[in-house]
């Protein structure tokens, strides 16, 4: 059961076109290969044993596409990122990555879900989660640790030496996230209890932005907060981190065939972690 317009949707043609070719092939067979009604098109018994036989000729068809394309030595990867990670740490790094990787060309695109890969044209996806995910192949990339971060000037005015003194602060809230300040609080074995009015922000890019702009203090992830950090726009009042278990992963369609770039990306970007892991405190505490 399907639609002409969808297979054109994935092909990138026009219904008509779709029809004209599947009616050119029913010509060419003598037989009809759907049946058509008002709103969906269903495969007839012909079509169904046809399509049984055609499926495979097309994967031996991609399956050796993939196979070139990895020896090729150069190539196109698309990849869709969570956006914190997108911002915070990927975009900052990818002059060093086309440096190294002149012939390989990226198409990123920032992606909160998950991706349906054999329904689309992403290669491969930096997911944020408990690496759980069905049919996909996952490398770890690294663990989400929160600490909080404020503005020089906001530290300057109100120094904060111990977690009650964060009480006397503006919290900066990520609205989907509203167990993370309380959690944190548990984590640094004091009460959590706020004596100003919070902020409430969609994201944890608008958190980090509101934070360094002195509107409060925000919980961020240590490894995604570099540019900030380094440029003093940011600061790490108190070295207590909140694990909330989660992590972020490189992932890909289980079992497909790896190109040249996308074997690449994956040394690369791991490389780059556990580089970033192994020197992010001494450089920025």
């Amino acid at each position: 059961m399907g639609s002409f317009q969808k297979a054109a949707g994935e092909l990138h043609v026009t219904p008509s076109a779709v029809s004209h070719q599947v009616k050119s092939l029913e010509t060419f067979l003598e037989l009809d290969l759907f049946i058509r009604q008002t709103r969906r098109v269903e495969l007839t018994s012909a079509g169904r044993a046809y399509l049984k036989t055609v499926q495979k000729a097309l994967r031996s068809i991609e399956t050796a596409t993939q196979k070139l394309l990895s020896e090729h030595g150069s190539g196109e990867l698309r990849l869709a990122v969570a956006p914190a990670f997108l911002t915070r740490w990927l975009l900052p790094r990818m002059s060093r990555f086309y440096d190294e990787h002149p012939n390989i060309e990226l198409d990123i695109s920032a992606s909160t879900g998950l991706i349906d890969f054999p329904h689309s044209s992403m290669d491969m996806a930096v997911y944020y989660g408990d690496g759980e995910w069905d049919d996909v192949t996952c490398h770890f990339l690294k663990s989400s640790e929160l600490v909080p971060v404020c503005s020089p000037e906001l530290l300057e005015r109100h120094p904060i030496d111990q977690p009650e003194d964060l009480g006397w602060h503006t919290l900066l809230h990520v609205s989907k996230r509203p167990e993370d300040w309380p959690m944190w609080f548990e984590a640094a074995g004091a009460t959590y209890k706020e004596r100003r009015k919070s902020m409430m922000l969609s994201s944890s890019l608008l958190t980090t932005g509101a934070a360094a702009r002195g509107l409060g203090v925000a919980l961020a992830d240590i490894n995604l907060i570099t540019e900030e950090i380094q440029s003093g726009q940011l600061v790490i009042p108190l070295d207590i981190t909140l694990s909330k278990g989660k992590s972020f992963y490189l992932v890909y369609e289980k079992d497909r065939p790896m190109t040249y770039a996308m074997r690449e990306f994956r040394d690369w970007i791991m490389a780059a972690m556990a580089k970033d892991a192994l020197t992010a405190r001494a450089e920025w505490l």
